[in-house]
């Protein structure tokens, strides 16, 4: 009857249009108020999820997305890609897929992607002659990219819901690959429905203008080098790379580009303060719910159900995929990895998966979540930001839902897309 309580009130809050923490912490609360246990239970959880040194790297990096952001280094980035793919034909779409894989890079967040280069790159493709639908699906399945770039926060918080089995080492080199491989099929579909459109090409700008913006974009992209390198090598962990990270983006963007004003610095710090309470608040309340969640053996009935429809690996990895992808729909990147990862890890390794693996998979799901109704923020921020209505941008969604459907399924089955690199340099 707890279980009971505890799923059916987390669901019916979801379908109520209840923010997810709340749907998250009442039904805790009801719970262990029918389980007859004392409240501050809850708040000894809450406070003991959020109490990890680890959780240091979030704000640190959301900041540094932050600072980036409002800092100009998304127009120097946009100029780099257009010098050298904006001559193509569709060459614009090309460039904006170029731009938000870069960015997201930076800034790891594909929300922080969207509201940045969706703001420069759909107004201009929309002069430019691009559809707006096009234009909008360009923007938010290239910014997903983020999410597995080393900047990313998901990251740090799957590395903390898998029990400390996955290190953000390891999550780093094993996102490389997929993350290539997203990029490439997001630069594929943009390049094929730009010629089925009839888009047309641009003109080339010369090496000279290719070279001085690709100068003008380094220093920002410097970033990756400086979180990757640093945690790779040992010279500093993942909470100190988030500090170096920020340290570098306020020099840069003071003193190298000088294009951050006190006031963006204001607006910066604000959105960086918000979003890490969010963040916390979601990673506090789910760790009540995940105690519960165990204590109730929620992972082992999941693993037999699963198992009563298929005990063979790449069956129930598939099937695991189609739980990730539900729950992604409903929840957002933070409360979707805290509330899989306990119930999932279990039955993946069960089967031969490794934890590494399985945390690339739930980010991608979680991507796939982003920009699917009805609680996809990445894809809502996009059509608003391209003063597009929804239904005609889902219309001409499925080439890119296909390409991001295709790179899961591969790195799923295909267990070296994410582990290669991995098991080299491990």
């Amino acid at each position: 009857m707890a279980l009971t309580i505890l799923c059916l009130t987390f669901v019916v809050g979801l379908l109520l249009g209840m923010p997810v923490v709340f749907a998250i912490g009442l039904s805790s609360i009801l719970t262990v108020m029918y389980e007859g246990l004392p409240m501050a239970i809850v708040f000894q959880r809450m406070a003991a999820g959020m109490n990890v040194f680890a959780f240091l790297t979030i704000p640190f990096f959301i900041f540094t997305g932050e600072l980036m952001q409002y800092g100009g280094i998304a127009d120097r980035i946009i100029r780099c890609a257009k010098a050298t793919v904006g001559h193509v034909r569709g060459g614009l779409g090309m460039t904006n897929v170029l731009a938000c894989t870069m960015f997201g890079g930076v800034s790891g967040s594909p929300a922080a992607d969207v509201s940045a280069m969706g703001a420069a790159m759909i107004p201009l493709m929309k002069r430019e002659g691009f559809d707006a639908d096009y234009a909008v699906n360009v923007t938010t399945y290239s910014s997903l990219v983020g999410a597995l770039l080393p900047t990313s926060h998901n990251m740090i918080i799957y590395s903390l819901a898998a029990g400390g089995m996955v290190s953000m080492t390891s999550l780093i080199l094993a996102g490389a690959v997929p993350a290539a491989l997203l990029t490439i099929a997001n630069v594929l579909v943009a390049y094929f429905v730009a010629v089925s459109r009839g888009y047309k090409a641009g003109v080339f700008p010369g090496w000279t203008e290719v070279w001085r913006s690709t100068g003008a974009a380094l220093p920002g992209l410097f970033i990756m080098v400086i979180i990757t390198g640093g945690i790779l090598s040992g010279v500093f962990t993942a909470a100190e790379a988030g500090a170096v990270a920020v340290a570098y983006a306020l020099l840069l963007t003071i003193f190298g580009y000088r294009s951050l004003t006190w006031q963006n610095f204001l607006k910066a710090a604000a959105k960086a303060c918000k979003t890490t309470g969010i963040v916390l608040l979601l990673v506090g309340i789910s760790t009540m719910f995940g105690y519960l969640m165990s204590l109730y053996g929620v992972a082992e009935m999941a693993g037999e159900g699963l198992a009563k429809i298929s005990t063979t690996p790449w069956v129930v990895f598939l099937m695991v995929d189609l739980v990730l992808f539900f729950f992604g729909i409903f929840l957002d990147m933070a409360a979707h990895i805290l509330v899989c990862t306990p119930i999932l890890l279990p039955i993946v390794t069960h089967y031969g998966m490794s934890p590494v693996q399985f945390g690339i998979i739930v980010l991608l799901n979680c991507c796939i979540g982003l920009n699917t109704p009805p609680v996809g923020v990445t894809f809502y921020l996009g059509c608003a930001i391209g003063e597009v209505s929804v239904g005609r941008v889902v219309k001409s969604i499925w080439p890119f839902m296909l390409a991001l459907w295709v790179t899961l399924v591969i790195i799923t089955l295909i267990p070296e897309t994410s582990m290669w690199l991995h098991d080299l340099l491990q």
